[in-house]
């Protein structure tokens, strides 16, 4: 059982769905709380500053989409990690989810032990200061040297050119994280230079050819997430 202390808020209309992932989550140990609309969740989330939110998309008063939009806007919930858990599979909900900033999407029906592993270890990659930078990277079986600007996979030496390694660099610090493409754009390349989406497609297809097609995932209309 975890002894952390991360509070975790729930936000679904549907008992049964509250009940079952509150009663799982407080086994491992986390702080939970519940809330059964947008609006509530907006509430609660300002009462207790939750370490992480999991919002289901349909919900009575103020679904999902626009209670993730205006809990983003407030400054204290940037960088507050957010699932959506929907049983809603189109792929325009899916976008519309991170086009508001959503961080994760998971499906129901929910598998507890797979939610309980999956938020395990969102709050790992993100148990270090947001300011402090790791220098080495090791995921899967890829290392990734920060300092040297060198990449191993399986202990053989791969050659990339500077941007592509920051692009891998950027998507392998946050395992199952969503970039979009401006966060990438932002990130990567400097204002004064005019970049194109074109520009990342033809870096991330460089990637793809040097390690493989298994670590970096599209996510259609958004963007681009590391997986091992």
């Amino acid at each position: 059982m975890s002894t952390n202390k991360q509070k975790i808020l729930i936000v679904d209309d549907e008992p049964d769905i509250l009940e079952l992932i509150e009663y799982n989550l407080k086994k491992e140990g986390y702080t939970v709380f519940t809330a059964n609309n947008g609006l509530e969740a907006i509430q609660m989330a300002k009462k207790h500053t939750p370490d992480r939110i999991i919002l289901d998309i349909m919900m009575p008063k103020l679904d999902g989409i626009e209670t993730c939009r205006q809990l983003r806007a407030m400054p204290e919930f940037k960088t507050t990690f957010m699932v959506f858990l929907t049983a809603r599979s189109e792929e325009y909900s899916e976008i519309s989810g991170f086009n508001v900033g959503a961080d994760d999407y998971i499906a129901k029906p929910i598998k507890p032990r797979a939610l309980i592993s999956r938020i395990n270890a969102i709050l790992r990659r993100n148990s270090q200061s947001e300011n402090e930078v790791e220098n080495k990277l090791e995921i899967g079986d890829l290392v990734i040297d920060r300092e040297a600007y060198l990449v191993f996979q399986r202990g053989n030496k791969v050659v990339l050119a500077k941007k592509e390694f920051e692009l891998l660099y950027l998507l392998a610090s946050k395992p199952g994280k969503v970039f979009t493409r401006e966060v990438i754009l932002n990130n990567i390349w400097e204002d004064s230079v005019v970049v194109t989406n074109r520009t990342i497609d033809v870096h991330i297809r460089k990637l793809r050819e040097k390690l493989g097609d298994d670590y970096v995932t599209t996510v259609k209309g958004v963007g681009y997430k590391f997986e091992i």
